[in-house]
């Protein structure tokens, strides 16, 4: 085992980089912009470059180096190929064998949400238990499930899409993948201000979310916290829809423990408080007594894993 592996996290606007030791201590983390341009062919190019700038930097040859482990907002096959990236503007790259001539490294590719997942098993909230399930509640809803060490990636690297489960085949709604009813449309900080509006729309009930002109997740969760009876419905609702949800994910994988993460998670315990009732009604009975914690490395879970993609040793 050499001494240095980077873990890059990969994002629509940004990109995370992490350097760190095998033995799993974060050394340094940098972020430099994503440039979408010209169908996104300038990504990898400049993530070689700061490679290089930070490993001149550090005064750390290439040889030290166990590889590189990055994550995409997207599918990913088993021979490294990312399967369309909309967002990034990639069809069909091959980017571990592109990003590995372009740095001379060993390169290990994974989706986003998974590496999370594996992140959070090996240095977060998950570090206690051999099986977890990441949930991530941001813009969207992603996931990632890790059994026995091991990322469930599926067939062709779209397991873990926990975020379009059908939570309500009556929603005449689109979500952004197409389809209609899905966990993210209810779980999501854009969920959650949908339905924040749409309960205001249909009650004359007071409520100071009715005096915010702006209104964000983050705020109807506070004003939740403190009192207002018709944000605590609507925190209710969604994260009841979301406990619904874990349940069969619960009832077909068994994890030791469920975790939470993403912007929505850093609510606090409101966010668990929400979900366990849920939760317990709709779990089999075997698995009612599957922990729900909050992430621990919250924007950092993303380069520890693609880290980790490269150290191995689950």
């Amino acid at each position: 085992m050499k001494t240095y592996a980077i873990g890059i996290d990969l994002g629509g606007t940004t990109v995370k980089l992490g350097l760190f030791k095998t033995t799993g201590e974060l050394l340094d983390k940098w972020e430099i912009k994503t440039n979408t341009k010209d169908n996104g062919s300038w990504i990898l190019p400049d993530i070689a470059d700061t490679i290089d700038k930070k490993l001149e930097k550090e005064s750390i040859r290439k040889d030290d180096v166990q590889g590189v482990g990055i994550g995409v907002p997207g599918a990913v096959l088993p021979n490294g190929v990312v399967n369309r990236c909309v967002n990034l503007g990639w069809d069909v790259v091959p980017i571990e064998d592109q990003l590995s001539k372009l740095t001379g490294l060993t390169v290990k590719a994974g989706n986003d949400a998974n590496v999370a997942a594996l992140g959070e098993y090996w240095k977060g909230s998950g570090e206690d238990f051999s099986s977890i399930v990441l949930v991530t509640l941001g813009t969207g809803v992603g996931g990632g499930i890790i059994i026995n060490g091991r990322m469930l990636v599926g067939f062709n690297g779209a397991g873990g899409e926990i975020g379009h489960i059908n939570v309500n085949p009556d929603e005449t709604l689109t979500c952004g993948c197409g389809n209609h009813g899905c966990l993210e449309q209810y779980a999501s900080a854009t969920g959650v201000v949908r339905m924040a509006h749409e309960a205001l729309e249909s009650s004359k009930e007071d409520s100071i979310m009715r005096s915010d002109n702006n209104l964000t997740a983050k705020d109807i969760f506070d004003y939740a916290k403190k009192g207002d009876a018709l944000a605590l419905s609507v925190v209710d609702d969604s994260m009841s829809i979301l406990g619904r949800a874990l349940a069969i994910i619960a009832n077909t994988v068994n994890p030791e423990a469920i975790i939470i993460g993403g912007g929505l998670s850093k609510n606090g315990p409101i966010v668990l408080e929400h979900i366990r009732p849920s939760f317990d009604q709709y779990a089999f009975h075997a698995v009612r007594n599957t922990k729900i914690l909050l992430a621990s490395l919250t924007n950092d879970a993303g380069i520890y894993g693609c880290a980790k993609l490269v150290i191995g040793g689950e």
